[in-house]
C-alpha cells in the first residue's frame, strides 16, 4: 500500500457499509489508496466503487449457546491473527472502523500494531463492537451529537461528524420544502427499512382508511412493503379509495423523499441522516428489537431536535396514528417548522468532515492533500 493509504473495517450490512463506502469514495477522489476489510456478506461491494480493493474475513458472530459462542470467539481470534498479518503487509497509514462484529479483529489488530485508528459510530447508542474498541482508539467520530455508552474518558477523543449520506440525497438537498396546499395532493412516503416492515403494512393503511374522505381523496401514498404483504396493502388502499403505489423496494427513494410532505418510517441512522439531508418531517416508529434499542435513541434525538415525532411500536394503533397524521397534514405551519428543524439536524458535509478527521491522523506531509 502506498504512503498515506487507509484500511477501512466494517460489518457486512448496509448501515456499516454505506458510510464506509462514502468515506472510501472521498479518500479515493483525493488520491488516497483505500482497502476494505469486511465479511462475506458484501460480495457485490467491490464492484460498486472503482479503485477500492476488498478483503473478506471468515467470521461468525458468537451466538447460539456455548458451542456457537466458542466457535465465534475462535473465529475472532483467527480473524485478528489474519488481520494483523495483512496490516503488517499493507502498512497502512491509518485504520478506520465502522462497527459491526467483523470490524473487531481488524481494529484490535491495528491497535496492537500501534497504527493510528479511528472508529465511526452511526447510531445514538454506541454499538457493541465500538464499545469494546473505543478505549483503544485514537479518535471517535459520531453520527449523532450525543451518543449513549461513551465513557467520560472517550468523550475527549470524540468528534461529531454526522453520518455520510449517498450523493443522490445530497444532490437534492437544496430542494425547498413546501407543506401541502390546503386543496392539493398530500404526498406521504412510508418506508420500513430495507426489507419493509410488517407492522407498517398492517397499521398504516388501516390508519389512513380512518381519515375523513376529504383527506383520503388528497392522499398520494408510496409505501415500501415486504413481498408477502404487498397484495394486502394494495387491497386496503383500494378499499379506502386512496391512491397508492406499493412496492417491495423503491429505486428512487431520494426523489420520492424530496417530493414527500410527510414520511412514516423506521429510525435507522441512515434513514434519519437522509431525512435531515433533505429536511423532511417524519413520524418515526423505531424497530424495538434493534441492538440495544438504538433506533429508539435515534428517533428520540431527531424528535427532540424538532424534526419529527416518535411513536413507539408498542403504542402504535391505527386510531391514534390516524389522529396524529390528520393533525400534521392539516397543520402546514407545523410541517414547515419540522422540516426546517430536520434540515438543521443534518450534517450535509459529514463525509468531508469524516475524511478530514481521518487524514488528520496522519503525520506531517502524509496528511496533506484534503481541502479544509
Amino acid at each position: 500500500m502506498s504512503a498515506g493509504g487507509f484500511v477501512l473495517a466494517a460489518g457486512g450490512t448496509g448501515g456499516h457499509l454505506f458510510p464506509a463506502r462514502a468515506l472510501a469514495a472521498e479518500l479515493i477522489r483525493h488520491g488516497r489508496e483505500v482497502r476494505l476489510l469486511t465479511d462475506a456478506r458484501t460480495d457485490a461491494f467491490s464492484d460498486s466503487l472503482p479503485g477500492l480493493a476488498v478483503d473478506r474475513l471468515k467470521l461468525r458472530q458468537p451466538y447460539g449457546g456455548p458451542a456457537g459462542i466458542a466457535s465465534g470467539l475462535t473465529d475472532l481470534a483467527t480473524g485478528a491473527f489474519v488481520a494483523r498479518r495483512l496490516l503488517r503487509n499493507l502498512r497502512p497509514a491509518a485504520v478506520i472502523g465502522f462497527g459491526g462484529y467483523p470490524s473487531l479483529p481488524t481494529m484490535l489488530a491495528a491497535a496492537t500494531l500501534r497504527l493510528p485508528t479511528l472508529i465511526h459510530e452511526q447510531n445514538a447508542v454506541l454499538g457493541r463492537a465500538n464499545r469494546l474498541l473505543a478505549p483503544y482508539m485514537r479518535r471517535i467520530a459520531t453520527g449523532f451529537p450525543d451518543v449513549v455508552g461513551l465513557r467520560a474518558a472517550d468523550r475527549a477523543r470524540a468528534v461529531h461528524t454526522g453520518n455520510p449520506v449517498r450523493a443522490e440525497f445530497l444532490a437534492l438537498g437544496e430542494a425547498p420544502y413546501h407543506p401541502p396546499d390546503p386543496a392539493g395532493a398530500v404526498e406521504l412516503l412510508v418506508l420500513g427499512g430495507s426489507q419493509g416492515a410488517h407492522i407498517l403494512a398492517e397499521i398504516v393503511p388501516a390508519a389512513l382508511a380512518q381519515l375523513p374522505l376529504r383527506l383520503r381523496l388528497r392522499l398520494r401514498v408510496a409505501q415500501q412493503a415486504r413481498p408477502e404483504d404487498c397484495a394486502a396493502v394494495v387491497a386496503a388502499y383500494q378499499a379506502a379509495g386512496i391512491a397508492a403505489e406499493v412496492e417491495r423496494f423503491f429505486t428512487d427513494v431520494p426523489v420520492r423523499l424530496a417530493r414527500a410532505h410527510l414520511v412514516v418510517c423506521r429510525a435507522g441512522a441512515s434513514t434519519i441522516a437522509e431525512l435531515a439531508a433533505l429536511g423532511r418531517p417524519a413520524v418515526l416508529i423505531p424497530y424495538p428489537f434493534a441492538t440495544d434499542d438504538h433506533q429508539t435513541a435515534n428517533a428520540r434525538a431527531f424528535a427532540a431536535a424538532g424534526g419529527g415525532e416518535m411513536v413507539a411500536q408498542s403504542a402504535l394503533h391505527s386510531a391514534t396514528l390516524a389522529e396524529k397524521l390528520m393533525q400534521l397534514i392539516d397543520d402546514g405551519a407545523a410541517l414547515r417548522r419540522m422540516a426546517g428543524r430536520a434540515a438543521a439536524f443534518g450534517r450535509p458535509d459529514a463525509t468531508r468532515r469524516l475524511a478530514q478527521l481521518a487524514v488528520a491522523l496522519l503525520p506531517g506531509a502524509a496528511a496533506a492533500g484534503l481541502a479544509a
